[in-house]
């Protein structure tokens, strides 16, 4: 690919999608998309490089799509990123906070900012998105309406931040995994790495426990597991796992041996290093 190198992720500009972009990869050109599936084809058709893709959050848990599209997205996780969501409440230029009598975001950080709602006396409005929302404010033009979002998304509208960080929790962060449509080449064994696989199971007492007993005796920490029913029917299982290691290295080879002695498939989706946000830097 000649040029700029493109990442694309789903939302409006200035969304959190988009900042996590900007801040995974300084200096490279974002591309939104209205849906999960249209950022997936973005990388599949050659229009973006990477996808950045949302797959959990600290409050609201699993991203419904993501968790249904990745394993039939044929991408490859090549990265993590962990994005600190704060939330600013925006206004046209001018406004102050006793102008404002409607707040417009995004039902999840409509869900996130009650405390600000109730201080402020404000009627709360919904929207598909908090970028769209601040691009709605923006075309607005009325002191009375503002915005919850972004900083990037004040920044990419002309608005004011009358308030930063109203969000009620301080923890509030989404985790995203960064996909290519070609695997990295395996990084040679060492510390530091996430793996990401999938594998299937038949539906019978106890096919869990045993697929995952290796990483109990091995010592390998799984940190995300995620189930999916395969084509509608009930007699087999299918999950999509994240365990800390490196999967030619031990504890995780040991812990794979075993897993393929119980599981009907595996398919690793990615090995990656694990963010320095794992660590509390």
């Amino acid at each position: 690919m000649s040029g700029a190198r493109i990442i694309a992720f789903q939302g409006r500009p200035g969304a959190y999608s988009d900042l996590a972009c900007r801040t995974a990869r300084p200096g490279w050109t974002t591309l939104p998309c209205q849906t999960f599936a249209q950022t997936i084809a973005a990388v599949h058709d050659g229009q973006a490089e990477l996808a950045m893709l949302a797959c959990e959050n600290s409050l609201a848990g699993r991203v419904p799509d993501i968790h249904a599209l990745l394993p039939q997205a044929g991408l490859f996780i090549v990265g993590e990123h962990f994005q600190r969501v704060e939330h600013c409440l925006l206004g046209i230029p001018g406004t102050k906070l006793s102008d404002a009598k409607r707040l417009h975001t995004h039902p999840v950080a409509m869900a996130q900012v009650r405390s600000v709602v109730s201080e402020l006396g404000l009627e709360p409005v919904v929207e598909f998105d908090t970028a769209g929302a601040a691009e709605m404010v923006r075309d607005w033009g009325r002191k009375e309406d503002v915005a919850v979002a972004s900083e990037l998304a004040a920044e990419l509208n002309g608005l004011e931040i009358l308030r930063r960080n109203v969000e009620d929790a301080a923890h509030n962060t989404t985790r995203f995994y960064i996909a290519s449509r070609r695997p990295d080449t395996l990084p040679p064994p060492g510390p530091g790495f996430m793996t990401t696989l999938l594998f299937r199971v038949s539906n019978q007492p106890g096919a869990l426990y045993k697929a995952l007993g290796g990483l109990a005796t091995t010592g390998v920490n799984l940190t995300r597991l995620e189930s999916y029913m395969l084509e509608g029917s009930f007699s087999a299982t299918q999950f999509l796992m994240d365990v800390e290691g490196h999967p030619q290295a031990p504890p995780l080879a040991e812990a794979l041996r075993e897993l393929s002695f119980f599981s009907e498939r595996q398919e690793i989706l990615g090995v990656y290093p694990a963010s320095p946000f794992r660590r509390g830097a």
